[in-house]
């Protein structure tokens, strides 16, 4: 069963988003409309703006209002991949060339820049504080996630804290916002807003630790860029956390990054081999059902509506993510 099937219902509505982003992005100056127009047409899951409408349905939907919160989560997304990458010195994303290699770091952080502008400039439709209050906040923390990722690249010594407070910072956090907004701008109560905003964050931190397994698990085919490039990068990702435990599988990565520049494919793949052979990649699948179980308690105190047993599926699906 594909993710999309939970919500098909909504496909029209999606539809709509989609142009929608398309048209928010449009700029005057040709590289970056160009730049920004490739960025959206490399795809993606728009699992955030799926999260928004869903939120959006518990309460008194209004597809204009819904779509405004949708593409700025999506744009502010968009842009914090074009930035990551930037960083990263990542060459592809999604099986196609980042902006970065297409068009240089300073296009590239320009572009980023330039959309993360346009999704404030189309939130300011809605005229509710608590929307603007509620997203600021998060490309707040989303921006110190990203300084933390630079400050913690190539350090061995971490600790279980520190992963999920990144990974919150990186993936949760706007899930939890699309959540939240959606049900603010669709008037649900307090009590549920914050109930739905603590279903995205489960689900949001369920989702990048299957992702950082996946990094390992998966093909570079699968993966759209070359598997272990985690690694590589010197983000250490939870089932490198937990395989540190295994003291010949440390003292291998150790060894392995004493000259991060010079580590080859096949240096690479002897280490993830052997990580493979540790119980990281297997304590991994359960902290991630645990966040998900979390998530599915969360649910148990919405209104029993379509859009609730979407979410309930979603969470479903994310814990027998294998690609």
């Amino acid at each position: 069963m594909k993710i999309a099937k939970s919500y098909g219902y909504l496909k029209k509505d999606l539809d709509i988003i989609e142009q929608s982003l398309n048209q928010v992005i449009q700029a005057e100056h040709t590289v970056l409309r160009k730049a920004s127009t490739e960025l959206l047409q490399a795809g993606g899951k728009r699992i955030r703006p799926v999260f928004v409408l869903l939120s959006g349905q518990i309460g008194n939907y209004n597809l204009e209002r819904i779509k405004t919160a949708a593409v700025s989560l999506e744009l502010i997304h968009m842009a914090t991949l074009v930035h990551d990458d930037v960083i990263d010195d990542a060459e592809l994303r999604r099986g196609k060339p980042t902006i970065k290699e297409s068009y240089g770091n300073r296009v590239a952080m320009y572009t980023g820049d330039y959309i993360l502008a346009r999704s404030l400039e189309n939130i300011t439709k809605l005229k509710n504080p608590e929307v603007h209050r509620v997203l600021s906040r998060s490309i707040v923390e989303v921006c110190v996630g990203e300084i933390e990722q630079i400050k913690y690249k190539y350090n061995w010594d971490q600790n279980l804290r520190d992963y999920l407070r990144r990974i919150k910072r990186k993936t949760a956090l706007l899930i939890a916002t699309s959540c939240k907004l959606g049900a603010i701008v669709s008037g649900v109560s307090e009590s549920h807003a914050n109930k739905l905003y603590l279903y995205g964050y489960y689900i949001g931190m369920s989702y990048q630790i299957i992702d950082d397994i996946l990094d390992f698990t998966s093909s570079s085919k699968e993966l759209g860029k070359p598997a272990g490039n985690d690694l590589l990068q010197g983000n250490l990702t939870l089932p490198v956390l937990y395989a540190m435990e295994d003291t010949e599988f440390n003292d291998l990565l150790r060894k392995t990054f004493q000259d991060p520049e010079n580590v080859s494919a096949a240096d690479l793949t002897i280490l993830l081999d052997a990580l493979k052979k540790t119980n990281g990649i297997e304590k991994s699948f359960k902290l991630s059902d645990y966040y998900l179980q979390k998530a599915l308690a969360v649910l148990e105190d919405l209104p029993n509506t379509k859009a609730a047993n979407s979410l309930r599926d979603i969470a479903k699906f994310i814990g027998k993510r294998r690609s």
